[in-house]
């Protein structure tokens, strides 16, 4: 969301702007697993909206059918069971949480699957190499990173201590995702929950969020803690401890079950610099990492990223 919120301010200023992504698809965490049979939304589960400049690109995606309101049945469990306060507004993508993404991508010159290992410059410009293309051919006159703090350094080390030094100030935590399919309906009181106990912090129904199907599907996130300490373990272990820990709710047991890990999933504590931009190197970072989290502070971070380059280009720098 970072990196395609900044591409589009840039592009709509009138720059030539080429977005290279790593995966085959470019909603990075507002993630979604699919089957023939059924979906899971298994990275960010909804996002609110509170800055006027983020709430009318939501209206813009709310218009063209790519998200929507999102008003579960909410509860907080743990030490203490109450209701959470039902003033917040809650979005989702629809039909699932990459729709926003995908439709901000349309616009833009995308090459997923390149995932770039390292950089060079030269009197042309900046040069990127990726894993699958090795050096790419193209000169850019600036690079913007929109990737996990831990993998900011091993990249502009080598050109900027300082953007180096930010990055490896924050702490990124992981995150188990467990996505269950049941046969039928569960009856369990809330179609949503924060966790406050155990190793879970967030349960979901996910069919439950507008423009999904009717197939029964549930989302565990483990707590950054937890995940952390378990970051290495199998599968099979993690799954068995995180359905131990859902049926402690009256869950039964799925019908079939499937993992994700979040090796960098948020930072805590997250850090409030919104971007960094450095006009000597020609180099930015933006990312929710770098303002307050979520899906919100990443659209605002790149954004930003946009306006610092534009000043730049603006001052002839």
């Amino acid at each position: 969301m970072a990196g395609l919120s900044c591409a589009t301010h840039l592009q709509q200023q009138g720059l030539q702007v080429t977005v290279f992504e790593k995966s085959r698809g470019t909603a990075g965490r507002m993630s979604t697993r699919r089957t023939d049979e059924w979906q899971c939304d298994h990275g960010a589960q909804y996002f609110t909206a509170r800055d006027p400049a983020f709430r009318a690109a939501l209206a813009g995606w709310q218009q063209a059918g790519v998200a929507a309101i999102w008003t579960p049945r909410l509860q907080v469990l743990g030490d203490s069971t109450r209701i959470p306060n039902p003033s917040v507004e809650r979005f989702v993508g629809m039909p699932r949480m990459t729709a926003p993404a995908r439709l901000m991508a349309e616009s833009l010159q995308v090459q997923t699957q390149c995932t770039v290992r390292a950089l060079r410059k030269d009197e042309a410009g900046w040069q990127l190499q990726s894993d699958e293309h090795g050096w790419l051919a193209p000169h850019f006159d600036a690079v913007l990173l929109a990737v996990p703090a831990p993998q900011v350094t091993p990249l502009i080390a080598p050109h900027d201590s300082a953007l180096a030094a930010l990055a490896d100030s924050a702490t990124m935590h992981a995150c188990w995702a467990l996505m269950l399919q049941f046969a039928a309906p569960l009856s369990l009181p809330f179609d949503a929950a924060f966790v406050n106990q155990g190793p879970l912090r967030w349960i979901a129904r996910d069919n439950s969020k507008p423009g999904r199907g009717t197939k029964e599907t549930w989302l565990l996130h483990a707590s950054a803690e937890w995940s952390d300490a378990h970051l290495e373990q199998d599968v099979e272990s993690v799954a068995k401890d995180l359905l131990a820990a859902f049926a402690e709710f009256g869950a039964p047991a799925p019908e079939t079950w499937a993992a994700h890990r979040w090796r960098y999933a948020n930072t805590g504590p997250t850090l409030h610099q919104a971007c960094a931009w450095s006009t000597e190197h020609a180099l930015g970072l933006c990312g929710d990492w770098l303002h307050g989290g979520k899906v919100e502070g990443a659209w605002l971070s790149g954004r930003q990223l946009a306006n610092k380059l534009m000043q730049a280009t603006s001052a002839g720098q």
